[in-house]
This record gives structure tokens, sequence and C-alpha cells, in this order.
């Protein structure tokens, strides 16, 4: 999963922005990749070009220079900085096309917890896997994690987690989450040679879901957690605090092809344990 396409980091110089920097500056580096740091003027309010709008865009060329400083003395990637103009979803979805991975902010905390929307709207719509990363991040945590549940986004999840793994020296550890009906078992419905042939058979999409990862990483260490007892978005959040990055696709098996992005990544964005690579859909 060799790329010579540059990792781009969106900014607005808030503190969730300034971390992603960071983030995407010491994976550029680690990675061996070019950085672009990127500043969307929202125009899509003008009507025709007015004298502001050049204004705005000197401004967010002068926040890009400051953001590059901060992180040019103190790692070393090759980093340059471009202005986009238009819609941010928008544009940050056109120039996903450009790069192999998107980084942004998790977004502003509000009544108590954290709102996402713009990493919401950005990781739905993006053609290349999106980093959401939160303002507290260290760069100490321990091993890669990734959800799966089946599905083909699943498995492609799997790649791309077993590639950074591999890459960065981490362990692996690959997420199934099954949550039994508790009412079933609780009436009767379910008895426990049924139960336990239900355990086996998703025992068995997991082993299947990993097969294969021994002979591409021979030196990889993988381990698999069936989750019985959690919804995905719980698990995935438990088995991720520390980590130092989750991975999810961008949906599974369940809900409606419709739908950009999946129940439980939506659930995991908003609960950002770590770092979150969300893996775009790529139709075979």
């Amino acid at each position: 999963m060799r790329t010579s396409k540059p990792i781009a980091v969106a900014t607005n110089d808030s503190p969730q922005s300034r971390a992603a920097v960071e983030w995407a500056a010491r994976r550029a580096a680690s990675a061996g990749l070019p950085l672009v740091i990127l500043y969307v003027v929202d125009d899509r309010w003008v009507a025709e070009p007015v004298p502001w709008t050049g204004e705005m865009v000197k401004r967010g060329e002068t926040l890009l220079e400051t953001a590059a400083g901060r992180v040019r003395d103190k790692i070393p990637a090759e980093i340059t900085t471009k202005v986009l103009e238009g819609g941010i979803s928008g544009s940050l979805r056109k120039y996903s096309t450009q790069v192999s991975m998107l980084v942004v902010g998790s977004g502003a905390t509000h009544l108590g917890g954290s709102l996402t929307d713009r990493a919401l709207q950005v990781a739905a719509a993006a053609k290349c896997p999106v980093a959401v990363v939160g303002v507290t991040e260290s760069d100490d945590g321990q091993g890669v994690v990734v959800g799966v549940d089946g599905s083909e986004e699943a498995t492609q999840a799997v790649a791309f987690a077993a590639a950074e793994a591999d890459r960065e020296g981490q362990e692996l550890t690959v997420v199934y989450a099954v949550w039994e009906p508790d009412k079933w078992v609780d009436s009767g419905a379910l008895t426990e040679t049924l139960t336990q042939r239900i355990e086996d058979e998703e025992q068995m999409v997991l082993a299947e879901t990993v097969s294969g990862l021994s002979e591409d990483y021979p030196d990889l260490v993988v381990h698999k957690i069936l989750d019985t007892k959690r919804e995905p978005a719980e698990a995935l959040i438990q088995a991720a605090a520390g980590a130092k990055m989750l991975v999810v696709g961008s949906r599974g098996r369940g809900g409606f092809k419709r739908l950009l992005l999946g129940s439980t990544a939506h659930a995991v964005l908003t609960q950002l344990p770590c770092p979150t690579v969300i893996t775009p859909i790529h139709r075979k």
C-alpha cells in the first residue's frame, strides 16, 4: 500500500486544527511523504468577485504560513501550503482525490459533548482515508485498532490498518462486535448450544477477515477480539482507548446503502478515543 501522494491537513487555526496539523506532520515525516496544509476560503455567499475576497485569501495565506512555521522547526517533513476557495466540505472532497490521506480536527466541545459536524461531512464525502484528530492527542499511543463486521468495506479497512501497523512497528487489534439480543436469551429462545453455534460462526467471520495478513506481513502481531456484550461503536471506543490509531470503514454491512457514513463510524467520530481514520469505499 505504498504511495507517493502527499498527506493534506485542513486548518482554521483552532486548537483542534493545530493538533491535526502537528499529527499530520508527524505522520508525513514517518511515512516519508510531503505534507500540504490547506485553508478554505468559504466564498459561497459571494455572487461575484469583490475586493474583500482577495483580502480573505491573503489572510488565509498568512494563517497557513503561521501554521506551517509551528511544525517546520520541530518535525522533518516537506511542507507546502495551499488556499482553496469554495464550500469547505466540497472543496476538501475535490482535493481529496490528489492526496493519500486528508486530516481534519475533531471540532469544538459543546454542551458536554464533541461537535464534529465538519469532520463528519468530510469523512463521508472524501475519496481518500480521512483522519480525525482530537485536541488532546499525544504521540505515545500504542497499537492500531480496526473494526470489522464481515463486509467488503471492513476488509478494506483491515488492509489499511495492517499496512499502517506494520509500517509503524505496532501491533494490530481486530475487533468484531456482535451485540447479542438479550431478550431472546432471557426468554429461552436461544439455547446454550445455539448461542455457542452463533459465536462459532462469528469467530469464523473474524478469522476470514484477517486471513492472509500473516503472508503479507509476517512480522505483524495480530490480536482478534469478538465482543458479544457491546454495540460496535462502544466496543471500538473501549478497545482503542490509548491506541495510536483506530481505523473504521466508512460504512459496514448494516444500515442503508444510500448513507455515505455508517452509524458506527458516525458514533465513533463523536467520541474519539484516539486519532481515527475513516477509510472510503472502493467498489471492485
